[in-house]
């Protein structure tokens, strides 16, 4: 099993900036990419960003594309997602996953952004 505990998020005006921190512990080694979605109300969750845990590839969600991005500290078995130039519409239950070899899916409990207008 991969933990994974969330923590950043908040309320910040429009054009503002939050940073995500996401901490991954227990199977580690079985993780080849890890990322960020997340869940507005009444709508389906959205991956946002997504790195690989080797080579540090990246790809974003076209509405996040200049103005998110995903990093890695493979030391500390940590992932982060610097948000700038927040919109109204990025407001959202913000949730870290992992993948693993076995295409198997883990995710954090998320954490709430809010982005006011």
């Amino acid at each position: 099993q991969v933990q994974l505990v969330e923590s950043g998020g908040g309320l910040v005006q429009a054009g503002g900036s939050l940073r995500l921190s996401c901490a991954a512990s227990g199977r580690i080694f079985s993780v080849d990419a890890m990322g960020w979605s997340r869940q507005a109300p009444g709508k389906q969750r959205e991956l946002v960003a997504m790195i690989s845990t080797s080579g540090g590839s990246t790809t974003y969600a076209d509405s996040v594309k200049g103005r998110f991005t995903i990093s890695r500290d493979i030391a500390k078995n940590m992932v982060y997602l610097q948000m700038d130039s927040l919109k109204p519409e990025d407001t959202a239950v913000y949730y870290c996953n992992a993948r693993d070899a076995y295409r198997k899916y883990y995710w954090g409990q998320g954490t709430q952004v809010t982005v006011s207008s």
